[in-house]
């Protein structure tokens, strides 16, 4: 590589470095791609949730050969206690279209798969390559970057820094801030294996059907955070997320939290029997709108979890990774397809495309959500799930009170936890961080 110049340079290669990737090899230009692990996905053993249709903008007969684990037809909410969890399921028929809209994948397999497609669209892919730090220039324009293979600097027309939420070469290059512990949560995941027809009883699942739990409440042990639970063919992804500011304060260890998550009286059935055979940790953006840095500049774009782009209330990540070095990489193909250079000016566009997408607009609307998940941590994850486990198994307890007498002690319950004008409060505030 060395004397070597490209048009572009992508660092790393998850969904978003893959997709940035990809769009400029498809346009032609002459692009190199640097994963620091073995291959792509190396790192990423769990499992995860695939949207079909940011995907399908880029490779729109993805389904043919991805390695998809189960089409998802059923969403479950639960909102947890020590011993009981209270509910919502949506499943519908619907979802056993011609074209399903999510897949449970496996990170590993996909990832790799992906890479795949870019090698074809004519990418180079550099595995087990370290990114060291970007070169600049006297201005602070990016002119490529240095790695910790021999041969000196790779010089490219831009750089794609699609490195995660911690890496390190924007902070390093003084492009961005270290994201703060109150805008990143650590996941903990296990992959739990289990014969398919055992998983798909358990579940009451069909051929390539899936399903999705996600919960809240005091399995987080008052930390902001959410449970999760994804069926794939032969194995169950199962984990935990908690702000890692909470985890700090509240001096819990995620694995901790994750074991008590397992044993909680709901979920041990699910897994019950199977076998653990791997165990990942990783960070995941939580800032929401208010946290996203700076995303172009001389010479780079910041794409994916290194632009905390994750909606927190939808739990979306991956479709804004993919939407987002997709539109990067069409942005910088635009830019070179009428001759201009790789300014702050022109990459301007990136900025306009994405803010015109779903990604900044469903993250505009929810900006407030993560300051007041955060503020309000022992209302919403100790206090409110175990007023709402009482008053639920009031409901359905028979045992001679009178259903007037139990509406007016579980309207009592929460008075005494709350205060009249704390719900009202409380109320308001969801209203207005959703709106």
């Amino acid at each position: 590589m060395k004397g070597e110049k490209f048009d572009a340079i992508v660092v790393g290669a998850g969904m978003s470095g893959n997709a940035a990737a990809y769009a400029m090899a498809m346009r032609g230009l002459k692009v190199l791609q640097l994963e620091r692990g073995e291959y792509p996905g190396s790192k990423n053993v769990q499992g995860a949730i695939l949207y079909a249709d940011a995907l399908e903008k880029i490779i729109p007969d993805f389904r043919d050969d991805a390695p998809l684990e189960r089409h998802l037809v059923e969403q479950r909410f639960w909102i947890m206690d020590g011993a009981s969890h209270t509910g919502i399921h949506y499943r519908s028929d619907d979802f056993n279209e011609r074209r399903p809209n999510r897949y449970t994948i496996i990170r590993a397999q996909f990832d790799r798969w992906f890479s795949a497609k870019v090698r074809e669209a004519g990418c180079t892919v550099l595995c087990e390559t370290l990114a060291t730090r970007l070169i600049q220039d006297s201005s602070g324009n990016v002119t490529g970057v240095c790695t910790d293979r021999p041969g000196g600097a790779i010089l490219a027309d831009v750089v794609v820094l699609a490195e995660g939420v911690n890496g390190f070469l924007g902070t390093l290059g003084r492009l961005r801030e270290t994201p703060k512990p109150d805008s990143v949560a650590l996941a903990v995941k296990e992959m739990h294996f289990l014969p398919e027809e055992v998983i798909a009883e358990r579940f009451g699942l069909t051929a390539d059907e899936g399903c999705v739990i996600e919960a809240g409440g005091t399995i987080s042990r008052g930390v902001p955070g959410l449970g999760f639970l994804y069926t794939n063919k032969e194995s169950i992804s199962i984990g935990i997320g908690c702000l890692v500011s909470g985890l700090a304060a509240a001096m819990e260890r995620p694995y901790d939290i994750l074991e008590a998550f397992k044993h909680h009286p709901s979920i041990r059935p699910l897994i019950a029997g199977s076998e653990v055979k791997e165990y990942a940790a990783h960070l995941i953006p939580e800032g929401g709108y208010t946290a996203i840095p700076q995303l172009f500049g001389n010479g780079w774009v910041v794409v994916g979890d290194a632009a905390q782009l994750n909606n927190t209330a939808h739990r979306e990540g991956s479709n804004l990774a993919m939407t987002s070095g997709y539109l990067a990489g069409k942005a910088i193909a635009d830019v070179k397809d009428r001759g201009g250079s790789m300014v702050k000016s022109n990459l301007a566009l990136y900025k306009s495309m994405l803010d015109s997408s779903f990604v900044i607009k469903d993250l505009m609307k929810h900006k407030e959500m993560p300051r007041f998940l955060h503020a309000n941590s022992q209302n919403l994850f100790v206090s409110y799930p175990k007023l709402i486990s009482k008053a639920a198994q009031s409901f359905v307890r028979v045992d001679g009170t009178s259903k007037l007498d139990k509406e007016k002690a579980t309207s009592a319950a929460f008075l005494k936890a709350r205060s009249r004008w704390g719900l009202i409060s409380d109320a308001v505030r969801l209203a207005r961080a959703w709106r």
